[in-house]
C-alpha cells in the first residue's frame, strides 16, 4: 500500500497529492482527469460554516473574474457526507461540484485541516490552484490563526490569485 504524500512533502513539486472523491454532480471527481484544465480547489469547513457557502455563491456569481485569470473550474472539498452536501447544493442553487472527504484523507494530504477554527477535524478556508499541466501554481490558507477568515471579498481573492501567479509564490 502506498501512502499519499503530504502537501509539505510535495510543495514546489510538479505533482500535487491525488484527489479521487465522490461528487455532488453524481460521479467521482479525479483530479488526474482534469489535466488540461486549470482547477481552483476550495477546501472549506462545510455545512456548519455558512460564510463558506456564501463564498462559493459569490464565486459562482462572479465567475467571469476567475475565468479572466484562466481558471476553468472550481471544485469544493468538505468533510461532510455526500447526501447532506447534495441537499446543500440544491438549497444554495450551486452548480459547481462539491466533494465529500469524510475521512479527511485528501484534506490531510493537502494539510488544509491545519488551518481551521475546529482543530484538525475540519478544513479551514484554503484555496489551491492546479494548472493545466497538473502542477500547483498558487495556494493560500485563510482560515488559520490569528484571523480565522472564512469569507473573502471577491476582489481580494482575485487580487491574491493574480499576485501569486505573477510572483510564482505559493
Amino acid at each position: 500500500m502506498t501512502s499519499t504524500p503530504l502537501w509539505s512533502e510535495t510543495r514546489g513539486r510538479a505533482k500535487p497529492p491525488p484527489i479521487v472523491l465522490p461528487s455532488t454532480d453524481g460521479g467521482t471527481f479525479d483530479l488526474a482527469d482534469a489535466r488540461g484544465q486549470t482547477v481552483l480547489l476550495y477546501f472549506q469547513e462545510g455545512l456548519m460554516c455558512q460564510p463558506c457557502w456564501d463564498q462559493l455563491v459569490t464565486i459562482e456569481d462572479n465567475w467571469d473574474q476567475l475565468d479572466a485569470l484562466g481558471i476553468d473550474k472550481i471544485v469544493t472539498i468538505t468533510t461532510d457526507p455526500l447526501d447532506l452536501l447534495e441537499q446543500k447544493v440544491a438549497d444554495e442553487g450551486l452548480s459547481s461540484p462539491i466533494l465529500s472527504d469524510p475521512d479527511l484523507a485528501v484534506s490531510r494530504a493537502y494539510e488544509t485541516n491545519l488551518y481551521g477554527m475546529m482543530g484538525t477535524s475540519y478544513n479551514g478556508h484554503s484555496f489551491i490552484l492546479i494548472d493545466a499541466d497538473g502542477a500547483i501554481r498558487w495556494r493560500s490558507d485563510y482560515g488559520g490563526a490569528p484571523k480565522y477568515t472564512m469569507y473573502l471579498p471577491m476582489d481580494r481573492l482575485v487580487a491574491d490569485i493574480r499576485e501569486g501567479l505573477s510572483t510564482g509564490e505559493m
